[in-house]
């Protein structure tokens, strides 16, 4: 697929997210024309035992330590809003600093029905906004991705939070649909940003809902939102 993407669009860069990477598989992707490897460590390493039993902080990290060793660019982010202390916050942010992330996605927490943190709702937009801002201040030279649950936590605050990021996550997510792909890039043109290749006329955004499971793009029969 990597190869496919590549060879109809040569200038797109390809940024695979499958998970714990095992010896040998990163080189495959390199190889394929891959650019970039996508593996979050999530929380801190103090809060991750909380939040996750089934692998340590350290699987995640080696995985991004495979990616890198094969000369693949570095995605690695975390979710804000899971019970961590702003000193957490601060400890994952400088640990995705020192590892190398090229790039941080900032993700909050959609706090879906049947999952042990449902109806979790620890974040205010001016929070989301100040954590986006202290990504910004810790690691001046990474691209900071704003992605998942922005549409409902930073909700009025989207356009600030745009001046402090490099980029947002358009279409849907991996489990959750973001808002309409024609509402962001009215947002981006309303508050003078220009996307490379792409036109965005300007106009009213539409505010962030609750959270909707995805039912649209890959592995389903519906067509994809972006």
């Amino acid at each position: 697929m990597v190869g496919a993407i590549k060879e109809e669009h040569p200038d797109v860069e390809v940024c695979a997210c499958l998970g714990p990477l095992r010896d040998g598989q990163a080189e495959q992707l390199r190889d394929a024309g891959a650019d970039a490897y996508n593996h979050n460590i999530n929380t801190a390493e103090s809060h991750h035992e909380q939040i996750v039993t089934t692998h340590t902080y350290d699987d995640r990290v080696r995985t991004v330590a495979k990616a890198q060793g094969a000369g693949l660019s570095a995605c690695s982010g975390l979710i804000a809003g899971l019970g961590e202390s702003d000193e957490q916050l601060v400890e994952a942010l400088v640990a995705l600093r020192e590892m190398g992330s090229e790039s941080i996605p900032v993700n909050f927490l959609i706090p879906f029905d049947g999952t042990p943190k449902q109806q979790t709702w620890e974040l205010s937009p001016l929070r989301c906004l100040k954590i986006l801002a202290t990504a910004r201040v810790l690691a001046p030279s990474t691209e900071i991705r704003i992605a998942a649950g922005r549409e409902m936590h930073l909700r009025s605050l989207q356009a600030q939070a745009l001046h402090v990021a490099n980029s947002i996550f358009l279409g849907d997510y991996l489990t959750a649909e973001g808002q309409a792909a024609q509402d962001d890039l009215d947002l981006l043109a309303d508050n003078g940003f220009v996307i490379l290749g792409a036109g965005a006329p300007a106009g009213d955004p539409t505010p962030g809902g609750d959270p909707v499971i995805r039912r649209r793009g890959a592995g389903t029969q519906a067509p994809a939102n972006a």
